[in-house]
């Protein structure tokens, strides 16, 4: 039998990997992309870029839905990987113990706020965010889990019951008992479902990262407070916003929070092997984990293996080597001093947002708007973010999402390694997008309504899901 080759298996696929994935994963995701233009053949990715089969290099504003906060293809990742392998490491014993978890975990520690003392392996932002969910109820144990309307946790059975958002939740009931959404930004809501002193544990984006929407002044302490007033644990999301993408290493750093949990993932990974946790109070801790019959009431197989925390230990290596904390908030602040004024120049633009390398653009219909701005929004709400997303991908080579379902928000997440001429480019393909999006010509009409067409006519009738492919490109996070 001849070894196994991998660039002869990839070869022999080239050009036909839309056609694959189409017959044994997800046809309907090829049709989202075919619809919209984005049904490129990737060959390679590198940094801030991607490039094509033609070699054509695409600017990606989209950072794997911000995984890449070392940039694409990071060459310090890739060798201590390699390194790993060379080293035959003594990987996932089970019954013992290895030191390249215990090493990640005390880096992450002495990272995270002072309130933090131990640290749980998981696979995956949701994974982290069901352990916070399962550890929270018995520490506390009180049953109810309050969460906040729009916030994203996952899409797990667990995560998905704290989800904010009707389009991930509206066909997989019945959720799970006992969780409340309140409004985002608003203490009176929370505090009135706290004083009844059932609550185990609050959970909260410390930004929203489906809209990228800011916290209000004073919200996220007043949160803290509330919870510590009324016996609630706290737990902080931070699978989106940790590790330098809001210009601190966690975003909740801004409001000098101290969680009694905190959930981690996506960049911990520095884009190659899955990796999750879930940082957890000595209190909570020991609650749970509280003899040793009970020592392994909670883990996972393969969450704390040698190859996911070596490319945990490179990738924080890589954020102190780069600088890329405060690189973060540098280039975040030029890219808001190079977008904000699109908010001036064209009636289309509501607000341009963000904090660090989170960012968003949010469009609305526009004074003494021509009639083909309802017309649109009644073909699907939120699809002239769309017509912005399509030219920005196909005439500009530049890579961004539409933020959330009937959102008319675009938002990015880059990778930190985001440079001032990257700014430049990007700042400049927005402003011409913007511009003859708002125009409304006869073409994106045309579009638009292939685009809800497709959708609907791939669609198995049932209501309350999105409706086209504008809505699908926004689902994933």
């Amino acid at each position: 039998m001849s070894e196994f080759d991998l660039r002869a298996l990839l070869d022999a696929h080239l050009g036909s990997e839309l056609d694959l994935h189409a017959a044994t994963i997800n046809p309907q995701f090829v049709r989202v992309l075919r619809t919209i233009g984005f049904d490129r053949h990737w060959a390679r990715t590198s940094g801030n870029y991607l490039y094509d089969s033609g070699g054509d290099r695409y600017l990606d504003m989209l950072g794997g839905y911000g995984m890449f906060n070392v940039g694409r293809n990071n060459e310090t990742v890739r060798r201590a990987l390699a390194d790993a392998l060379a080293l035959e490491t003594p990987n996932s014993v089970q019954l013992g113990v290895g030191t390249l978890p215990a090493v990640l975990a005390q880096e992450l520690l002495a990272l995270a706020p002072a309130s933090l003392h131990r640290v749980l392996f998981t696979n995956s932002g949701t994974e982290a965010v069901e352990a916070a969910l399962k550890l929270g109820r018995a520490a506390s144990g009180r049953g109810r889990v309050v969460f906040a309307d729009h916030g994203f946790h996952g899409l797990t059975l667990g995560s998905l019951s704290a989800n904010g958002n009707a389009e991930f939740t509206d066909r997989f009931g019945p959720l799970l008992p006992g969780f409340t959404r309140v409004p985002y930004n608003d203490l009176g809501a929370l505090e009135a479902e706290l004083r009844r002193e059932d609550v185990a544990l609050v959970i909260l984006e410390p930004l929203q990262g489906k809209g990228i929407v800011l916290p209000a002044p004073g919200y996220l302490a007043g949160v803290q407070a509330l919870c510590r007033r009324y016996g609630t644990l706290f737990c902080l999301d931070e699978v989106l916003t940790g590790f330098g993408r809001t210009g601190r290493m966690f975003a909740g750093e801004h409001a000098g929070l101290e969680p009694d949990l905190m959930t981690v993932a996506k960049s911990l990974s520095g884009g190659y092997v899955p990796v999750g946790a879930c940082l957890l109070s000595r209190p909570v801790f020991d609650r749970v984990f509280d003899s040793m019959e009970h020592a392994v009431v909670h883990g996972s197989t393969f969450a704390p293996n040698d190859l996911a925390m070596v490319a945990g230990l490179a990738t924080l290596h890589e954020l102190r080597a780069q600088d890329l904390v405060a690189r973060a908030e540098r280039i975040g602040a030029l890219l808001l001093e190079r977008t904000r004024p699109l908010v001036e120049r064209h009636g289309v633009v509501s607000e341009v947002r963000g904090l660090g390398l989170a960012w968003a653009i949010e469009f609305r219909e526009p004074d003494g708007s021509r009639m083909s701005w309802r017309i649109l929004e009644r073909l699907q709400a939120g699809i002239f973010s769309q017509l912005v997303a399509v030219p920005l991908f196909t005439d500009h080579h530049v890579l961004i999402q539409v933020s959330g379902h009937r959102q008319n928000v675009l938002r990015a997440l880059p990778p930190l390694t985001l440079s001032e001429d990257d700014v430049d480019e990007f700042a400049g393909a927005l402003e011409h997008a913007v511009a003859a999006a708002s125009k409304l010509p006869t073409a994106m009409l045309r579009f638009a309504s292939r685009a809800v067409r497709a959708g609907r006519n791939g669609s198995s009738g049932q209501t309350n899901r999105p409706s086209g492919p504008a809505a699908a490109a926004a689902r994933n996070d």
